[in-house]
This record gives C-alpha cells, structure tokens and sequence, in this order.
C-alpha cells in the first residue's frame, strides 16, 4: 500500500471505528470468572503455530504456559476467559523503492499457512493476521474462514493469496471490517461476483485493494445495498467504469472512497460517486477520467480529501463550485496538463474559506503559467505545497517564509528567476526543499542552515553563484544535496564532512576549486554517492587514509587526481567509479584491478595511462567498461574458458 494511503486509511479508520478498540475487543488480560483460557482454545492456538514455518522476530514467542489469554496477540474475555482477539499483524512491514508492501519478502513476516484449528476458537471476534506470508499449500484464501460466524473483523490485507476469492466469506454475517486489499498494487486474486457482499448487513469497512474485479459491471449497485458502509477502497482493480446510474443512494454514511488506479476512461461528472455528499475522502487518482467538474461537486461540503491526479485530464478546470469545499485539507491536481493562470487560481478558484485549512496543494505537473502570488502565504497551514513542473516566472515569493508548518517546499522544473529568498529560513520544520532546475541567480543564502530538519536540499540546474555557505553545515540532518549545475566557486567547505546523514552529495559541473582531501569525508558515514566532476578540484587521499563509506557511485571525472593513481583509492570500496579526465599518466597499479574488482561501472577514459590489462580482467564483475583515449598496449584479456 502506498505511504500516503497508508496514513489516510489509518487516519480514518481511528475516527470512524473507535468500537474495534474499546469494549470487548479491547485487549483484555485480567479474568472475572477466575481461571486461564479454555484449554481447548489453547490447544487450537499451539495448532495453529505448528502451522507458522517461520518466526523471526519471536511473535509467537509467547506462546507457552498454561493461560492462552497472557501470550502476545490473544485477548479473552473478562467474563468467560474465550479468547475473542487474536492480532497478529507483521509489525515491520517493509517498502520497496515504490513504498509498495510486499509481506513475503520481510524476515519479520509469518511464514506457513492459517491452520483449520482456528475454527475451534468459536467466540473469536476479531482476526487480523495482516501483512504475513501465510499462503497455506495453495497460495488462496483459505474457505474455513467462512465459517467462523462469530466474526466482525478479518483483516488479511497484504497476504499475497492467488485465485478466487471464496464466495463462503458471506457466511460472516456479523461482519464490520472486511480487509483482503493487496499492498497497494495489482496481484492475482481475483472475483467474477461480489453479491456475496450483500450478506454482510453490518459491514462497515472494506478494503479489495488490487484483487482483479474486472469482469463485474455493477459493481455499484452491490455496494449501494450495504448502507452502513464507511469506508469502500477498491483501487487497483481493474474496474472499467463507475458512471453506472443509481437511482436511490442508500450510501449515506460513505466517508472514504479509493479508486484509485482503475481504467474508467469516461468524463469526470459521470461518476456516480459525487452523489454521496457524506464523503470526506476522495481517491480518483490514476484513471483515466476527463472533462471537468460536475456542478454536484459543490454540494460535498465534507470533503476533506480531494485526489485526482495523474489522469491526464486538461480541461479539468477549476469550477465556482469548488469554493464551497471549505472543509478541504488536501488538495491533489497533479499530473493533470490544466492550463491556466497560477494567480488566478489562487485568487479565484481555491476557497477562501480553506485558506487556514488546506495542509497540501499539489500542483505539479500541469501547464500553469504566471507568478506565484504573495496570497500564497495567507494558506497557513500548509505542510506540502509542490508547483513543480509547470510554466511559473517571476521571483519566488519572500512571503513563502511565512508558512512557518510547511515540511515540503517543491517548485523545481519552472521559469522562476531571481535570488532565493533568505526568508525561507525561518521555515524550521521543513524537511525538504527542492527549487532545481529553474533561472535563479544569486548565492546560496546562509539562512538555509537554520534548517535543522532539513533532509533534502536541491538547488541543481539554475544559475547560482558564490561560494556554499559554510552555514548551511548546519542542516545536520540532510541526506540529499544536490548543488550541481550551477556557477558556484570557492572551496568545498571541509565541515561537509560533519554531515554524519548525508547519503547523496552532487556537486558536479560547478567551479570549485582547490584541494578535497580525507577531512572533506570526515564522518560521511552514510554516504552512497558522490560526484565532484567536473570542477577545478584536486583530490588528495593519503595511502592510510580509511573511507569511512561503502559508495554505490562515486565520480571524480575532470577533477585532478595525477599523475599517478592515489594511493587513497585502495580504500574506497564502490560500485561505480568514474575517474576519467583526471590527469592520470603510468600504468595502472596491480591494487586498482583488486579493490575495483567487483564494480559494475568503471571509466577511466581520457587519461594518459600506458601499459597492458590484466589477464583475468575478463573474471571481473564490470557491465561497463570505458578505456578509450589512452596509451594501453597489448590484447583486450577474453573468457576463453569455453573454447575447444
């Protein structure tokens, strides 16, 4: 499940099913009637471990004595000692690159399958076993769970199960939440028919998050005939369409709705969801919706979370009827190619009312054009305000340095033009600046040191000058620095080696000048890549020196490094190395082939070394191997290992 989502979920479940942790699913440990649990719920519970293959992180470690009611994620009742709880969700899920859930692959995960023993626990209540590999011989949700009737939550999201999902789950009739979304992405559990769904009259919540219903048209007017529903999240499901007529809502009580990554590919109004005036989340994101607004937008004054970005939609303009959404807090319309006048928007089209609500803008990636105006700082609350990619000039607003919540400033990739403003200074809870890739001039302003939260900084691509400040060393917390492409001078100042969290550090095609030595590296100790090219340095590594990193990329390219090969390379372990241009003359020595033996990426082009390649060049691990414009001689080394 993607990060954003994630939180929303989380958020909205705390506020509408605050019954899940009180009263008698509260975990309860202390019992009226006097004894331990039932031994014969006990004995369920040890079959149901036998089941789990792998336990790395002890959950079930618990698990032994005598009162079943005491072990880690069981919870009985005070009156009859029956175990009517039983969480056990993985309690250290692990994102990918995409921030996508992916539970088999986490050693903290569950292993083994969901033992049919689990039907002895006839007063069990409540069943969340979220977020584990628990996939049973046949990788399907397993169909005894249909037939624990007592149950009013199942959570088994991000359990990456395959086929059918099994009809008998509408034998639950006592339902409230329902979970079996899949980590926010496609998979391949799938559904012909979901009229079992009517058989739950109670339910509240559910989550189908990527199981595959695109074969099911009316999928609508199933859901339309669960009133109490307040919560439906059914993105990732390659639904085709939701502009299905209902005549009569019966969704009165609707507050979050996620379709999210779907393939409607019909106008925009035609959806029958902007009846429901309940809501207060809205996730459109990732269709393929167009046209504009309908003017029911106006009547859902709850609405609290309005997403519909990256649906390519231009003529998604910014209706009068979006004005009465006062009670707006995030606002996303990126991805979208809506053209129009910034200015305007802000002035015009946002509710004033929502000035001193909104706590994200995101207008990325339209075609919006015109100055950023001073009005923006009326929007105090803001926390992410993103504008990149569009087609703003002008300065960047002093008045920025008023939205003192902001932790997200992004306008990268726009026109804008003049200095950066010593003002964004005060916003001390940023964590991450981005102003790349636009027409700013000027030096860095020492103010942004004030930034201790501050994890990323990219001011790439734009025509700054002067020296780095050596107060910006104070943004102790910065992990990303990217100051490449610029017109910056002077030295590197030595206190970058202070920055004990940095893991990015570019500040290639610059002009810098003077010497990087070892003290440049000090206490870099999370460092990954580096890349210096390209500027009037030279780089001085003594032959004790210890690189207190293990890098991913490092490039010294048009840097001075000769004329001989520094000594100080023996100690830089990375897996890609790009030391061409840098004045380098004599054979290469006998270590370089050893402590660069197992990169994947090596250039050392351009220089002027002479002598022969190893034999046993071709064992090493190098994909790409750039050698050209120097003097070697002699044979380029070949696996003949398979040979006649």
């Amino acid at each position: 499940m993607r990060p954003t989502t994630n939180l929303l979920l989380t958020l909205i479940t705390i506020s509408i099913f605050p019954f899940f942790t009180n009263g008698t699913l509260q975990p309860q440990h202390q019992h009226a009637h006097g004894g331990g649990c039932n031994p014969d719920e006990r004995a369920a519970l040890l079959s149901f471990k036998e089941g789990i293959t792998s336990n790395n992180t002890n959950l079930l470690a618990s698990w032994k004595g005598q009162d079943c009611c005491r072990w880690r994620g069981v919870s009985c009742c005070n009156q009859t000692g029956h175990v009517i709880k039983l969480h056990l969700r993985n309690p250290n899920v692990t994102l990918d690159a995409y921030g996508y859930d992916h539970a088999c692959a986490s050693a903290s995960a569950l292993f083994g399958e969901i033992s049919p023993s689990l039907l002895s626990l006839k007063h069990l209540k409540h069943l969340d076993l979220s977020m584990n590999c628990l996939l049973g011989p046949n990788s399907q949700i397993p169909h005894l769970l249909g037939s624990m009737g007592n149950l009013r939550y199942l959570n088994l999201s991000g359990i990456p199960f395959t086929g059918r999902v099994p009809s008998h789950l509408g034998n639950l009739s006592k339902m409230q939440y329902l979970d079996l979304g899949q980590a926010g992405d496609y998979s391949d559990m799938y559904s012909m028919d979901i009229t079992w769904l009517t058989k739950l009259p109670f339910l509240k919540f559910l989550g189908m998050s990527g199981v595959n219903l695109s074969g099911i048209a009316d999928w609508p007017h199933t859901l339309n005939m669960i009133p109490p529903l307040r919560v439906i999240d059914l993105s990732y499901c390659l639904l085709d369409s939701a502009n299905q007529s209902l005549l009569h809502l019966n969704l009165t009580k609707l507050e979050k709705l996620d379709l999210s990554w779907n393939f409607f590919k019909h106008s925009l109004g035609s959806g029958w969801f902007w009846k429901v005036t309940s809501l207060k989340y809205l996730h459109l994101e990732w269709n393929l919706l167009f046209g504009k607004f309908p003017d029911t937008l106006g009547n859902m004054t709850y609405l609290r979370v309005l997403d519909i970005s990256y649906n390519g939609n231009p003529d998604m303009m910014m209706t009068g009827n979006i004005k009465k959404l006062c009670s707006l807090e995030i606002l996303d319309l990126s991805g979208n190619r809506i053209n129009g006048d910034i200015e305007s928007l802000f002035v015009e089209s946002l509710p004033q009312c929502t000035r001193k609500n909104l706590q994200k803008l995101d207008l990325s990636y339209n075609n919006f054009t015109g100055t950023l105006p001073n009005i923006v700082s009326d929007f105090s609350k803001l926390s992410i305000l993103s504008l990149s990619n569009n087609n703003l000039v002008g300065p960047i607003p002093a008045q920025l340095g008023n939205l003192t919540c902001l932790t997200s400033l992004d306008l990268f990739w726009n026109h804008l033009n003049g200095s950066i403003p010593p003002e964004l200074g005060a916003l001390t809870t940023l964590t991450s600046l981005d102003l790349s890739m636009n027409d700013l001039t000027g030096s860095i302003p020492a103010e942004l040191g004030n930034l201790r939260y501050l994890s990323e900084l990219c001011l790439s691509d734009n025509n700054i000058t002067a020296p780095i400040p050596p107060e910006l060393m104070n943004s102790t917390s910065l992990t990303h620095l990217d100051l490449s492409s610029n017109h910056l001078n002077g030295s590197v100042p030595t206190e970058i080696g202070s920055l004990n969290n940095l893991i990015y550090l570019y500040l290639s095609n610059n002009r810098f000048t003077g010497v990087i030595t070892e003290e440049n590296f000090a206490n870099l100790t999370s460092l990954k890549d580096i890349d210096l090219s390209f500027n009037n340095l030279k780089i001085v590594l003594n032959s004790d020196w210890r690189a207190p990193f293990t890098l991913e990329f490092a490039s010294f390219a048009s840097c001075q490094m000769g004329p001989l090969f520094p000594p100080g390379l023996q100690r830089l372990k990375t897996n890609a190395l790009d030391i061409s241009n840098t004045t380098l003359k004599g054979e290469i020595p006998d270590w370089f082939w050893s402590t660069f033996s197992n990169a994947t990426y090596l250039d050392i082009s351009n220089n002027q070394i002479s002598g022969s390649l190893p034999a046993h060049m071709h064992s090493m691990a190098f994909e790409k191997l750039h050698l050209g414009s120097n003097r070697l001689t002699g044979p380029i080394p070949l696996d003949d290992s398979s040979s006649c």
